[in-house]
């Protein structure tokens, strides 16, 4: 598979009052052309800002202190900002956890997907809102010439997210980063949306990193899989080994802490203890002090990845020696 957008020794770090907060810590992984790569964690393991360090978004104070992002051989890293302002939305784009938040409450849906169209391609504001109704008609939005006149607090939720995506896909982009798409949505509205953009993956050609903490979503539409904890990546696999071969104690924690949905057979197992405080990460694995199969050697230097199998690489000291 091509390798369309890569992540080197990424490091994004808050430099605050108290100290350095490091969001992303110096983390690594690849997207494939056309592959659908999931990155999964608890709240806070450094997800969205992944993502958003990619398209150089990164609110302040954070900034992205090392590493390098490859998008077809080039380092964004290394582009103007004028450069990175024509490929958000043409090449590489995403669509934001809460579309509340994300869309311009005093510009109509119609006028916000014009003005993407406008600012990336040379057409006329009657050809760009054309476009728009089109767009607005592919994801689903009923009456879309209409609605294009509508301002977001006139959407529901499903349909301002869907609004969202009409906005990301509006320059046709290679890439599409998808921020939970689904959270805060009912599970028949989640679902509606999921399907949808499996089904614009599957007609653009898209390659798309999708974030979530619901492994459930993972299981119905991930290739490839990245876990992430406390900034750092925890282990890489194929969506299949993830479920039957996981190497790490935190990935294992994850699957056994969803519900079997068979009400009053076992206790619902948890993962013992908080997520570590981000100013004051353990000396070697972030996961040790919650982990029930630490040994010393868990705390002797940050942890590397190692490979499993083609394709499959740990962060834990003993994925050989756990669950063979």
């Amino acid at each position: 598979m091509t390798e369309l957008l890569t992540v080197e020794n990424l490091s994004t770090h808050f430099i605050t009052q108290d100290g350095i907060v490091k969001a992303v810590d110096g983390i690594s992984f690849s997207l494939g052309a056309g592959q659908v790569l999931g990155l999964v964690g608890e709240s806070g393991s450094g997800k969205s800002m992944t993502c958003r360090s990619i398209i150089r978004l990164v609110p302040a104070p954070g900034k992205i202190v090392d590493g390098k992002i490859y998008y077809q051989g080039e380092n964004l890293l290394a582009w103007p900002e004028n450069h990175m302002r024509q490929l958000r939305g043409r090449e590489i784009s995403m669509i934001m956890q809460e579309p509340m938040t994300a869309l311009n409450p005093v510009l109509s849906i119609g006028e916000q997907i014009v003005e993407t169209i406008i600012g990336h391609e040379n057409t006329t504001k009657v050809e760009a809102r054309k476009r728009s109704a089109e767009l607005l008609k592919l994801v689903g939005i009923p009456s879309p010439e209409s609605r294009l006149d509508e301002y977001p607090h006139q959407f529901s939720g499903g349909m301002r997210q869907r609004a969202m995506i009409a906005i990301a896909l509006a320059c046709k982009p290679k890439v599409l980063l998808a921020d939970e798409p689904t959270t805060a949505l009912d599970v028949t509205i989640q679902d509606q949306i999921i399907r949808l953009i499996l089904d614009l993956q599957v007609e653009f050609g898209l390659s798309v990193l999708w974030v979530t903490h619901d492994l459930g979503v993972v299981a119905q539409i991930c290739d490839q899989v990245v876990v992430m904890y406390a900034g750092q990546i925890m282990e890489i696999t194929n969506v299949i080994d993830l479920f039957e071969n996981s190497r790490h104690p935190y990935t294992r924690g994850l699957i056994e802490s969803i519900p079997n949905g068979n009400a009053g057979e076992g206790k619902l197992i948890s993962i013992p203890g908080q997520t570590p405080n981000l100013l004051n990460l353990p000396e070697g694995c972030p996961f040790e002090p919650r982990c029930r199969f630490s040994v010393n050697d868990c705390s002797k230097g940050k942890m590397s990845l190692k490979l499993v199998s083609p394709g499959h690489f740990s962060a834990c000291v003993r994925f050989d020696q756990l669950w063979n």
